[in-house]
């Protein structure tokens, strides 16, 4: 494996915690925020993290705070220090939270967000929307970092000017 389908790995599993890990923060701290008491949390990202709250007594807060802070606070980092490997993971970010309540729409999954969004009273228009922005920049931003980290580096310019050996030596010509 070469380096540059290596460091796309690593970048890859570092989105993905770093997804899963700030989106539940989200709930959490939402919850936190509103007065909600945390019966349960797990953070782990190789399962489907989740946190429980009861009481709650804004849930379409908790709820929001998951998908709306995955989202924001992986971009403010990624603005802040401007670097190339935390744009990968942000765009990653905003398309894998889109997609997340996207399918979790369309699964109608009890526990996962959009079925407990639907559930609270969130508009299923504001839940389109949001899934249509953050798919359709989170896909363009993404695609574009993962176009950058798999190309080639660019080739040295090649130089129209000759060979200094030969600039520096006269021509002659015996046409007078």
């Amino acid at each position: 494996m070469n380096k540059r389908n290596l460091k796309f790995v690593l970048l890859l599993i570092a989105a993905w915690c770093t997804m899963t890990l700030v989106h539940e923060s989200g709930h959490v701290l939402c919850g936190w925020s509103c007065g909600g008491t945390l019966q349960s949390a797990d953070f782990l990202p190789w399962h489907l993290p989740y946190s429980i709250f009861e009481p709650d007594p804004h849930p379409l807060m908790t709820l929001w705070g998951g998908p709306v802070l995955g989202v924001l606070i992986p971009l403010a980092v990624a603005w802040f220090f401007r670097s190339k490997e935390l744009w990968f993971i942000a765009f990653f970010c905003v398309l894998a939270n889109g997609m997340y309540l996207a399918m979790a729409w369309i699964s109608g999954d009890r526990y996962l967000d959009t079925p407990k969004l639907l559930e609270h009273g969130a508009f299923p228009v504001t839940i389109g929307i949001y899934c249509l922005v953050t798919i359709g920049f989170g896909y363009v931003g993404f695609r574009q970092q993962c176009v950058r980290l798999l190309s080639p580096p660019p080739s040295p310019p090649v130089s129209n000017s000759l060979p200094l050996s030969v600039e520096n030596h006269e021509i002659h010509s015996d046409h007078t």
